[in-house]
């Protein structure tokens, strides 16, 4: 066999393994995995540099695959790489795989990313991307020389998100990404151009991308591209590989079934193919369908052998590099830990009676000149989510120039936390990013797959209530607190708190969330700010020492001896209790008042601890500006939530307080009626 024909053969055991994987599970999607086959049978096999044996090596190229559903293709091609056996193949979809349906993050496998709902993916890339050129401006071409690969599919390009992430990587020149587009007009149930007229490549190159246009079962032309992809250092490259879908695939008498919508989602038997007619129309046995090639292996074992070459010269620059810059290797070796830098939180000095935002913004500018490997964006509200603190001690990113540390992403929320999610996948970044609280609907799709990722992105949320005020309804959050502590309740696979949700009290409390966040790297964490000024809470001693209580969740703010009731809030409905609690105090009614930034830290608390701030069977009110169901796991049964039932009006936040019932003597009337 001449070198083509080699490679096609190692396609074709590619294609066979993945629909014979599909076929034996029973479900998943056979058509994609054949017709990609050859594109990543060139990359693996002959462009993407790694090191065997240190899988976590930070200088290594990454791929991320955008359509998950794809899977087969990537668990055979990484079995050729030595990353699978070909008995992990044969267990795909199956409980307790290590090759569940759609890929789940797993560098030491190759696996860089979870990759499900269609167009994060290549957004996550993308971020990878900028966090490359963000880390080789600080440490240098000598370490950080990567290039990231991505892998689209129609539904991914058709995707909303694929905009935001097309504009913001040929903005930013992004010249270390290269995109292959798999391009095979076929969908789950309908042809591409049924649905989409629109030309891709007009589209990328108006974004200022490079575009190349190939067949994408073409192994020379393939080739070709990548290696012209390779030779770009300004724009990001998409391939556009027009593929065949079900390649190879063959019907019990023969005839084909390539370029057909029934390969997309079901078995190739399911949808009229012959499982044993395509093994061997691509050269298997179809009673050893789980083999690899000893020619395919050959040329897998080949590079491997390159790749030990390669690496260690690599190391070998390191090293060099190393010796020459210990100060920058130490930085490395940090920024790759994950671990944040020792910050005196204690001396952060924050002007009382503020807005939470405000008090933020103190501590932002605080890490913008104490910890050099964070990047913090915001969604074109940077002077109003307050994230400028940040921004003012650096610059934005531009084509050309990384040594910033602000990513102005433009208005685009989901975007935006997708490429925050890409930094934090890549490695060697801490990535944070702001907008107002009522368009974290916009991230929910990303919010879930960061916290399914165990990734410590910072979400900023500001404006947080109703008392954004005369914006009106389309901007009072009044259902988010509820929606995103449902993930602070949601268990991940090591069974914490999926998401860590802290909404503070007082700009002292606000301190005390950001030091939790920045603590806190194996989940995202939400930090929900206020717009308006709240009042410091009442403090015997030094009020940032109290505010460290909230580390526990719910800690009591003050009390009373026997108190005949709970009073419970988070955020600025703390101060109202406070308030109304000196009217209460003047009729006689003893009170404690609690603090509850965070049920999901609460909660994970000794039992002594939460019976001795909320005991079981006590009489609580609760105070929140969201809805009622926001407390109802932290109050109890014997209990009464005053909060909000409907959307918000329109007119200023002090108007609003009154009319919805945020008041002192609000407060004091319906405790005054719960005691009754």
């Amino acid at each position: 066999m001449n070198d083509i024909q080699v490679m096609n053969r190692a396609a074709d055991n590619i294609r066979i393994l993945a629909a014979s994987m599909v076929e034996k599970a029973k479900s998943g999607h056979p058509g994609g995995a054949m017709g990609g086959a050859d594109f990543v049978n060139v990359l693996f096999s002959e462009f993407l540099v790694y090191d065997p044996q240190n899988p976590k090596w930070e200088g290594r190229d990454r791929f991320f695959l955008d359509p998950g559903h794809m899977s087969p293709m990537l668990y055979s091609v990484l079995a050729l790489c030595g990353k699978y056996t070909l008995e992990e193949l044969q267990q795909f979809r199956q409980w307790g795989s290590v090759t569940p349906g759609h890929p789940e993050v797993d560098v030491c496998r190759g696996i860089e990313n979870t990759s499900g709902p269609l167009g994060q993916g290549h957004t996550y890339a993308v971020g990878a991307a900028i966090a490359a050129k963000f880390l080789q401006a600080r440490l240098g071409k000598e370490v950080m020389n990567q290039t990231i690969y991505a892998y689209i599919s129609d539904g991914g390009i058709q995707e909303e998100i694929s905009q935001g992430a097309g504009r913001v990587a040929g903005t930013l020149g992004l010249g270390n990404l290269i995109m292959f587009y798999d391009a095979n007009n076929i969908q789950l149930s309908t042809k591409v151009d049924e649905v989409d007229a629109e030309d891709v490549q007009k589209k990328y190159e108006a974004w200022g991308w490079k575009v190349l246009h190939i067949n994408g079962n073409d192994v020379q032309q393939i080739r070709a591209a990548l290696t012209e992809a390779k030779a770009e250092s300004m724009r990001p490259t998409l391939i556009i590989g027009d593929t065949l879908m079900g390649k190879g695939a063959m019907g019990p008498d023969q005839s084909s079934y390539e370029n057909k919508v029934s390969t997309h989602g079901q078995p190739l038997s399911a949808a009229g193919a012959s499982i044993a007619e395509t093994i061997k129309n691509l050269g298997g046995d179809p009673e050893h369908p789980f083999t690899i090639f000893p020619e395919v292996e050959a040329i897998y074992a080949k590079r491997r052998a390159e790749l030990e070459a390669i690496v260690a010269e690599r190391y070998a620059a390191k090293k060099a590099w190393s010796e020459a810059h210990p100060d920058l290797a130490a930085k490395l070796e940090q920024w790759f830990s994950g671990q944040v830098p020792a910050i005196d939180w204690a001396a952060i000095q924050q002007k009382p009676n503020q807005a939470t935002r405000a008090g933020s913004a103190t501590v932002l500018g605080v890490l913008a000149e104490q910890v050099e490997n964070m990047v913090v964006a915001s969604a074109d509200l940077s002077n109003s989510d307050k994230t400028d603190g940040f921004l003012k001690k650096t610059h934005a990113f531009v084509k050309g120039d990384f040594s910033g540390a602000f990513f102005q992403a433009g208005v685009a929320e989901l975007t935006m936390a997708c490429i925050c999610i890409g930094m934090c996948l890549h490695g060697g970044v801490i990535a944070a990013c702001g907008t107002f609280f009522v368009f974290s609907d916009y991230m929910k799709p990303a919010m879930r797959m960061a916290a399914l990722m165990e990734l410590p992105v910072k979400f900023i949320w500001t404006h947080d209530a109703f008392r954004v005020g005369e914006d009106g309804p389309t901007h009072e959050p009044v259902e988010q607190e509820a929606q995103v502590r449902l993930l602070e309740k949601l268990k991940n696979h090591k069974g914490k708190s999926s998401m860590l949700v802290l909404r503070p009290a007082d700009v002292e409390e606000a301190t005390v969330a950001w030091k939790l966040a920045m603590e806190n790297t194996s989940t995202p964490t939400a930090l929900i700010f206020s717009r308006q000024n709240i009042n410091n809470l009442p403090a015997d001693t030094d009020r940032y020492q109290e505010a460290l209580q909230a580390a526990k969740g719910a800690y009591i703010v003050n009390e009373d001896a026997n108190p005949d009731v709970i009073l419970v809030a988070s955020g600025s409905e703390v101060s109202t209790l406070v308030e109304g609690a000196a009217l209460l105090r003047a009729d006689g009614i003893k009170l404690r008042i609690v603090s509850a930034p965070s049920e999901g830290l609460f909660r994970a608390q000794s039992k002594e601890y939460q019976e001795s701030v909320i005991p079981t069977g006590s009489k609580v009110f609760g105070l929140t500006a969201g809805l009622p169901v926001t407390l109802e796991g932290l109050v109890g049964s014997n209990s009464k939530i005053w909060g909000l039932e409907s959307f918000g009006f329109s007119a200023p936040y002090k108007v609003l307080d009154e009319k919805l019932g945020f008041t002192a003597q609000h407060v004091y009337q319906q405790v005054k009626e719960f005691l009754a």
